[in-house]
């Protein structure tokens, strides 16, 4: 029996199909890379801004400078002080946007930020202790840590049992309570206060445990 040989023809259109073929997995190889390295990029990117945020809390916060402590009325402690500073390594903390979430023995409220504070509202004011350049000058903007060595005290004032907020009633001997500071950008810092075992015959205390 007599084989015939393909054509020249017919071995050309085989060749073109292969190319075609070859040519069509190179661009798909070349869009798979490519998604590959825009999806490593997206997720690279998205851990970058992901460790940062993460560093920003732990990082911008603030912490307690001294003993928080108290104003005492009869057996009754009316309102909290508490001096606080940039954490080390932190960036200017704008004291405006800091809240303060309160835990105590009547409940639980977030005071925020007023220049002018009434008795038992849900805020706090702040007053400079160590400032070099009037950041912390409330009178004429909002109090902002923007040096290591700048200090400020936040006041909290508590009420009687008609307070505005019930959760800010006078503590008295004994109870204790928890403050939870959180800067704009996430950082915390807890303090806890308990009141001490008798106040009789004072006019403050110290509330640090």
């Amino acid at each position: 029996m007599k084989l015939e040989m393909p054509h020249k023809r017919d071995r050309g259109q085989v060749g073109i199909g292969t190319l075609i073929v070859f040519i069509a997995m190179v661009l798909v190889a070349a869009i798979a890379a490519g998604v590959l390295i825009n999806t490593a990029g997206f997720l690279q990117s998205s851990a970058e801004d992901t460790g940062q945020g993460a560093s920003e809390q732990t990082t911008n916060r603030l912490t307690v400078a001294s003993s928080v402590t108290g104003d005492v009325i009869g057996n009754n402690v009316t309102n909290i002080s508490m001096n606080v500073k940039r954490a080390q390594g932190a960036e200017d903390i704008d004291l405006s946007d800091t809240t303060i979430q309160f835990v105590g023995p009547n409940g639980v409220t977030d005071l925020t930020y007023n220049e002018t504070v009434s008795v038992g509202e849900a805020n706090f004011n702040v007053s400079k202790v160590q400032d070099n350049d009037n950041s912390l000058d409330t009178a004429e903007r909002d109090p902002v840590l923007n040096d290591e060595t700048d200090q400020a005290k936040i006041g909290i004032n508590l009420g009687g049992q008609g307070s505005n907020d019930p959760a800010l009633v006078n503590m008295t001997t004994g109870e204790e309570a928890t403050m939870t500071i959180t800067t704009r950008a996430g950082g915390e810092t807890e303090v806890r206060i308990r009141v001490p075992d008798t106040l009789s015959g004072k006019s403050a205390v110290t509330l640090s445990p």
